[in-house]
């Protein structure tokens, strides 16, 4: 009790410093205060209702019965929009603050607001090895479940309060992407309410045009109202190798090499400085060395950015036991770094044993009560980007984030990209490896300017047949963007499925140049 005490009596004093100081300026200058003493608990108690509803639900088998209606439903509403006269583009209602991506859609002001209420797992078939999920089913949702079962899915991207329908109709990644590819490339079938309320479902043998050309979409083909996915057995802990290593040739050497070897699970590597590294491969094993489990999940270790950092400082390699569900979700806790920006004693040992219980505070409320203030400071003094390149790229495009924004750590993970239709592949045909480059904080590169350097950044990123996650700010032109993805199938299906005047064009919807 003494911690919620504790709590509810600086809640009290922080009420009242605001009443002085006025909201707006603790906000942007103190905002860990706020942060601790309302958007952790907030958080807390989100995650606990949205875990036991979800418990609920698949243990009652409830969502397969009423999935059919709310289909139905979604259907009727888009009847609905195109009896009224079809006057503005439709959109999921879904609010801009509950997505993970930082950007804020004014579009959901303007646009015909579509109510999709799709949060549940409806089955898992063991046999097929496959599990059929509603858009909004979260990554933390998908490990709880499968992991207690014995399974997971191949490409589990990392933090919990990511989408199946963010991670379709965006993208998204993780360290066993050089074997299984994005997790688009996971996915069996999905299906849609199309721009006249008709339902389809498409696999690669079923409408594969549609198929191929949803992933990357941004919901501008169509609503998402269940995908298929494939699952494969899990084990109990990831064997993890960690590897400082000096020096980028040797860094990108390797890193390249450690991507290429099948035996491989999974590969990471956490970028500290040009030439400062610590690589790290692992697989999944049922055995653990008792001295060397490391339970990296619970709530009063150290983040896992800082304890990887850890073996570069001491410069020698380790081998860890790690358990499934705490290695998929390593980064979660500390929002990769960024929570460092927010709450900078946060990993202090106090801190977590205290009140690293309640850690992380939900990317959603950050974006909720940031303000238009803090909004416009982070847009301008602050990048979150992920950028994909081919791996033979890589020590030319470490350089070029050095050179244009300069943050520190960066993110490596590698995926292999198969050359299919869509708007994202390879430029020839065979597939190719290629790594997704994250950056995430303040930039320290003298007199940076978000446009400028952005701008410069995604120039390099074209020039090599690499592609930039949309979740992202995007600062190109129409003909740039276009330059990056291949829009030949998905414009051919825009207008044979009568999307051109109930969805906006992917290029509209997420770049900067087009928004308003």
């Amino acid at each position: 009790m003494e911690p919620a005490v504790s709590l509810a009596v600086c809640a009290l004093l922080f009420l009242l410093w605001v009443r002085v100081k006025g909201l707006e300026f603790v906000l942007i200058h103190q905002r860990w205060v706020f942060v601790c003493l309302f958007l952790l608990p907030l958080s807390l108690i989100f995650d606990i209702y949205y875990y036991v509803r979800a418990w609920v639900v698949f243990r009652l088998s409830s969502a397969p019965r009423l999935h059919g209606q709310r289909v139905r439903d979604i259907q009727k509403q888009v009847r609905e929009w195109k009896e009224q006269g079809s006057k503005t583009f439709m959109c999921t209602g879904r609010p801009g603050w509950l997505t993970v991506s930082l950007r804020v859609g004014k579009y959901k002001k303007t646009h015909k607001n579509i109510m999709i209420n799709l949060m549940d797992i409806l089955e898992v078939d063991t046999k097929k090895q496959i599990v059929r999920v509603e858009p909004l089913v979260t990554m933390g949702q998908v490990t709880a479940l499968l992991t207690s079962i014995g399974w997971t899915l191949p490409v589990l991207p990392e933090l919990d309060d990511l989408t199946v329908g963010g991670l379709i109709m965006g993208t998204g990644i993780e360290s066993s992407s050089h074997k299984y590819g994005l997790f688009q490339h996971i996915c069996t079938a999905y299906e849609l309410v199309l721009a006249d309320g008709s339902f389809v479902r498409c696999t690669p043998s079923e409408n594969s045009d549609l198929f191929y050309a949803v992933p990357w979409s941004c919901g501008t083909l169509g609503f998402l109202v269940a995908a298929e996915i494939r699952i494969i057995p899990a084990k109990k802990y990831i064997k993890l190798r960690f590897e400082p290593v000096r020096g980028l040739e040797a860094i990108c050497d390797k890193f390249t090499r450690e991507s290429q070897r099948p035996e491989n699970h999974f590969v990471e590597g956490l970028l500290y400085s040009l030439d400062e590294a610590v690589i790290m491969t692992g697989v999944m094993t049922d055995e653990a060395e008792p001295s060397k489990l490391n339970n990296i999940g619970s709530y009063y270790k150290p983040w896992f950015f800082k304890h990887v950092e850890n073996y570069l400082k001491a410069n020698k390699g380790g081998l860890e036991y790690i358990p499934l569900r705490h290695y998929y979700h390593r980064h979660t806790r500390s929002i990769f770094w960024e929570l460092q920006d927010i709450i900078p004693f946060g990993n202090n040992p106090i801190f977590r044993y205290l009140f690293g219980w309640m850690v992380p505070p939900k990317i959603s409320l950050l974006k909720l009560t940031q303000g238009e203030t803090l909004r416009k400071l982070y847009e301008q003094h602050h990048v979150v980007q992920d950028m994909l390149v081919p791996m033979k790229c890589l020590s030319q495009a470490v350089h070029t984030f050095h050179n244009d924004i300069h943050v520190y750590p960066i993110w490596l993970c590698p995926f292999i990209l198969p050359s299919q239709p869509g708007l994202v592949h390879p430029k020839g045909d065979e597939a190719e490896l290629y790594v997704d480059i994250g950056a995430y904080g303040e930039p320290r590169v003298k007199h940076f300017e978000a446009r400028s350097c952005m701008r410069q950044l995604e120039k390099f990123v074209r020039s090599v047949h690499g592609f930039q996650m949309l979740y992202a700010d995007c600062y190109m032109s129409r003909e740039e963007f276009w330059e990056m993805f291949d829009g030949s199938l998905y414009h051919r299906l825009r207008e044979q499925l009568g999307c051109q005047d109930a969805f906006p064009e992917v290029y509209d919807k997420i770049c900067k140049a087009a928004r308003h």
